[in-house]
């Protein structure tokens, strides 16, 4: 794990003070459904212990679903988690419930840790601090219910009987189990780990003896040591669940489980029918980032042809009828995919039949005997399970793991299209606070990269959206259009698709266009004042506003959960590897001093003309990408202010970190937007550093 072990990380977090001794209060990971409460404002704590089901921080819009269906199909089982400040950990639980209206779920399992993800990052293996998503699986006979869960730093497979009965760790694995696997007879599971890096941690501790060689295995800002090589394979095992005896897997056990997890491959969406009938969804050119067409074959392997305009686009699933019947499927269509269909097909007869469209985000479906239960979201609210009829579209409510938000008062959510200089589709929610009556103009907060499903706290979950509104902003929460280099049937591989994007800042120009543009609407819509504008990001988000503060005065504030792109980032920060692949994409090297490149997208070369107020707040393991961006700025005397979260990845995951970056990015823009502060005495140092950076800001007359 990054810089040292799980040991060390935690013995740090708690000598900073971040760590609790009092143990979550977890009593209500599940809900008491009757509550009911007065019409309330919405409270930071409100975003952040929204109770999640199988995936903590968002949507699911494509992937494995969260929700296990039992072999029968009357039954559910899955893993419900919130966020608990208190003690800066989760509440974790493995419930199950009967496929009925006004079901109440009960835990077989409580306890474990948050599990964060990770990827081939240009050849090693990174955390990113986004959560995984947790899909208990019941054996083929419907007695046990195997399931993730992390103790003490390292993930294990566990496993319940369904009938109830204490869970318990089937495996003693020194490394993380990442995926696990029924074998059909139901006798055994099969689960996958790299046991391989027992010996590259072996060979690395010898390496220290003489000093580690700096090469692709660095990423600097991750740490001072080599990060784990993405080319140690997963290793297969064989467990019975009831004698809890491992044995070494088959090669032919690989096919049961899903693709290696940290390659971000994208396995085609295909079904198979109990009749032999298949489906499968082939891309409509070489560009790995076009549509997708459905292929669909007969028992006998004769392709049967699909005709319409719902034959293409983003899929989101594919289900068989049983005993023959039709096909059903999801997608994505509308304005810049951001509403979701299901359609049914008789595969041979006629045109697919749309029966279901909304702009609600459905995913995580499995079909439970003829009907499809999934989650479902909106802009006010969080995911839900339902249960849905393909055959009039009509969808009952199973289950709602926050009826406490129920009693909150939102604001008004509308819908924005409109398309930026390059012709793009681009989305937004425009969301408004809950009294606005239209009759004067607000202070506009801009959220970048995603916007779909409930309105948390934008991607990365740090800018709480409905807070913002609640506070008397009005908030654009913009859906991003597609890549430029998506839109290019030349571009036949990753590598083409990303140098595309990259010519002439081309990716970034799209986005501020998309910005400046969406921002102009609400602006003419009479609800922006156009000198209290401000913007947010994360990743590619915080790119935008980058780029955003470069080349436009119009924002009053800014704020970034991650920095930049800059000289020193793409040939040195990141480490050799991912400077290599910058400049197949076009970026000069570090010897070049091509101020004509860097010109419209560099903070540093323009810290001189950039004005707009600055607060960025940064993981530890990513802090190194903008020291250079907030010396340039504080050389300039900019009003620029920076924080950094220990033990923090790419996405936050700490519950603590959360609410204080909820806070003070709302304390932020309330200050440089609405010129207002809060009177918690404990705020009075960040107050008095602001004040300063208010100061030096002013003209010599004023200041």
């Amino acid at each position: 794990m990054g810089r040292t072990s799980i040991a060390l990380l935690a013995a740090g977090v708690a000598f900073l003070g971040l760590a609790s001794e009092a143990r979550a209060d977890c009593s209500d990971l599940l809900p008491n459904p009757e509550t009911m409460a007065k019409p309330r404002a919405i409270t930071a704590k409100d975003l952040l212990g929204v109770r999640d089901i199988g995936r903590g921080d968002g949507s699911l819009l494509g992937g494995e679903s969260p929700l296990g269906l039992s072999p029968d199909g009357r039954r559910i089982a899955f893993i419900i988690m919130r966020a608990d400040a208190s003690a800066n950990s989760y509440c974790i639980g493995l419930a199950v419930m009967d496929l009925q209206p006004d079901a109440t779920p009960r835990l077989l399992d409580q306890g474990g840790e948050f599990i964060s993800g990770a990827g081939d990052y240009r050849g090693v293996i990174l955390p990113t601090g986004f959560p995984i998503v947790l899909a208990p699986s019941w054996s083929p006979d419907g007695r046990w219910i195997a399931f993730l869960r992390r103790e003490q730093g390292i993930t294990q497979l566990w496993a319940v009987r369904a009938d109830g009965g204490p869970a318990r760790a089937l495996t003693r694995s020194p490394v993380d189990i990442e995926q696990f696997a029924w074998t059909p007879d139901g006798a055994t599971l099969v689960y996958a780990s790299r046991t391989g890096q027992l010996a590259e941690r072996s060979a690395l501790a010898r390496e220290a003896v003489t000093g580690f060689r700096y090469d692709d295995r660095y990423v600097p800002m991750m740490g001072d040591k080599p990060m784990p090589v993405a080319t140690t394979a997963l290793s297969l095992f064989r467990i019975d669940p009831a004698a809890g005896e491992a044995r070494p897997g088959e090669e032919s056990d690989r096919a049961l489980l899903a693709p290696d997890p940290i390659r971000y491959e994208i396995r085609p969406l295909a079904a198979k029918a109990d009749d032999g009938r298949s489906v499968l969804a082939e891309h409509v050119s070489a560009n790995p980032a076009s549509p997708w067409a459905l292929a669909v074959s007969s028992a006998t392997g004769v392709k049967i042809p699909c005709r319409g305009e719902a034959c293409s686009g983003k899929f989101a699933g594919f289900w068989w009828m049983p005993h023959g019947g039709p096909l059903l499927f999801l997608r994505r269509e509308g304005w810049n995919a951001r509403s979701t269909a299901l359609y049914r097909w008789a595969p041979g007869k006629d045109e697919p039949k749309k029966v279901l469209v909304t702009s609600d985000v459905i995913s995580g479906c499995d079909l439970a005997g003829t009907r499809l239960v999934c989650l479902r979201e909106s802009a006010t609210i969080a995911p839900r399970i339902v249960r849905i009829d393909p055959y009039n579209g009509r969808s009952e409510l199973l289950y709602d793991p926050n009826p406490e938000l129920r009693s909150i008062r939102f604001g008004r959510v509308e819908r924005l299209e409109w398309r930026n200089d390059r012709g793009l589709e681009v989305a937004g929610d425009l969301v408004l606070p809950p009294d606005y009556d239209g009759h004067e103009r607000l202070p506009l907060i801009v959220t970048t990269y995603r916007s779909n499903g409930f309105l948390r706290g934008a991607t990365g979950n740090e800018y709480p959206i409905h807070l913002f509104a609640q506070k008397g902003f009005a908030v654009l929460s913009v859906d991003r259009p597609p890549h430029v280099g998506a839109i290019n049937p030349l571009n036949k591989d990753w590598q083409k698709l990303l140098a595309d994007n990259d010519r002439d800042w081309g990716e970034r120009r799209s986005m501020q266009s998309s910005v400046m543009t969406g921002v102009q609407r609400v602006i003419d819509m009479g609800i922006a004042d156009p000198d209290r504008i401000g913007i947010s990001g994360l990743s590619d988000g915080s790119s935008t506003v980058g780029f955003a503060l470069i080349n436009s005065r119009r924002f009053a504030a800014a704020a970034v959960s991650t920095c930049c792109l800059e000289p020193w980032t793409v040939n040195s920060t990141i480490g050799p590897a991912f400077a290599r692949k910058m400049r197949q994409q076009g970026f000069p090297p570090a010897t070049s001093d091509d101020r004509q490149f860097w010109q419209p997208g560099s903070m540093i070369r323009n810290a001189s003309i950039i004005d707009t107020p600055l607060l960025m707040q940064l993981a530890d393991r990513e802090y190194l990408t903008a020291i250079d961006v907030f010396a340039a700025l504080r050389e300039q005397n900019k009003p620029v202010d920076m924080y950094v979260f220990p033990d923090e990845y790419h996405n936050k995951w700490q519950p603590l970190h959360r609410l204080a970056i909820y806070e003070r990015n709302l304390d932020w823009f309330l200050y440089w937007l609405q010129d207002r502060e809060d009177p918690d005495p404990r705020k009075a140092g960040q107050y008095a550093i602001w004040r300063k950076l208010r100061q030096q800001r002013l003209p010599p007359s004023q200041s």
